[in-house]
């Protein structure tokens, strides 16, 4: 994994750069990972070329498919949106987690507060159990400082390395 830089960053988005780095380092199987705001943005990600290539994505019109280095946020963006209209719609109260196993991957979406979403992109043969604790004491470290605030530095960071400034 590229570490994305923290040059200039608060503390809380340091911590979560660190927390995000740790997970797909120490968890076995995990290949990506993405943290999506809301709206679908691309916040964090454990590929650098995962946030060049998401950056790149939204000053250029595309009409297909934009590789796989956008890929996660966008699935992770579509499945978190899929899956809380299919709470409301049967009123079982709000989602906490997704799991898509697939026959060479699989894809766990899971909420970390007012909407923002974590992606992770595992191998055919993950520990489904192991990535889905991992993720939840992500949620629960993260959750309480991905503020408005952290997610506009967070997005602000993505503009400023597409423009080479800081």
């Amino acid at each position: 994994m590229t570490a994305p830089s923290t040059v200039g960053l608060s503390s809380e988005a340091r911590n979560l750069h660190w927390l995000l780095s740790n997970l797909v380092e120490e968890v076995p199987g995990i290949l990506s990972v993405a943290v999506v705001s809301s709206d679908g943005l691309l916040l964090l990600s454990s590929d650098d070329s995962r946030n060049t290539e998401a950056r790149d994505a939204r000053s250029t019109k595309r009409t297909g498919p934009r590789g796989s280095a956008a890929d996660l946020a966008t699935v992770v963006s579509g499945i978190g949106s899929l899956t809380v209209g299919a709470s409301k719609l049967m009123d079982f109260g709000p989602v906490r987690h997704t799991m898509v196993a697939m026959d060479e991957g699989s894809l766990f979406v899971m909420s970390i507060s007012d909407g923002s979403l974590l992606g992770v992109h595992g191998s055919a043969d993950c520990d489904m159990s192991v990535v889905a604790y991992h993720m939840a004491l992500f949620v629960g470290r993260a959750g309480h400082v991905l503020t408005p605030e952290l997610r506009s530095e967070l997005r602000q960071s993505l503009e400023n390395e597409s423009t080479g400034s800081r």
